[in-house]
């Protein structure tokens, strides 16, 4: 009976909903193998890439000072503009948006339309404005 009291506190911690991960959590996860944790596209496997990936610390430069939030999460997700399962222009990124998927919230990504948006794609997005320089 002891064994139960053990185990019990155990298996309900299991039942606790989680905190979905913030934006930096998911870019560790999920993007700094290849852009580096700064985002300047130093990750350890980037040398394994046939191309560099791109600096993230220089979208809003390379866009006439404004971060293209709309652009980026459309990346991130896989909306390229290529059918599903193929990259863009070559692309090795692969698509995260089925990994992104969960509550939706209001977003305007830069381009004054608020769009239904998986929050934590939204976090992602707000954390590679957050590296801009």
């Amino acid at each position: 009976m002891r064994l139960f009291w053990i185990v019990l506190p155990l298996a309900l911690a299991g039942c606790v909903d989680r905190k979905p991960p913030t934006g930096a959590e998911d870019f560790a996860t999920f993007c700094a193998a290849c852009h580096g944790m700064g985002g300047r596209g130093d990750g350890e496997a980037a040398a394994g890439l046939d191309r560099k990936p791109a600096d993230l610390t220089r979208l809003s430069a390379r866009n006439r000072g404004v971060f293209p939030g709309t652009r980026v999460m459309a990346k991130i997700w896989g909306y390229t503009g290529v059918k599903p399962g193929h990259s863009a222009e070559g692309s090795p990124m692969p698509q995260f948006g089925p990994l992104l998927q969960g509550e939706l919230v209001p977003y305007d990504g830069g381009d004054g339309i608020a769009t239904p948006t998986p929050v934590r794609l939204v976090q992602l997005a707000e954390h590679l404005r957050r590296l801009q320089q």
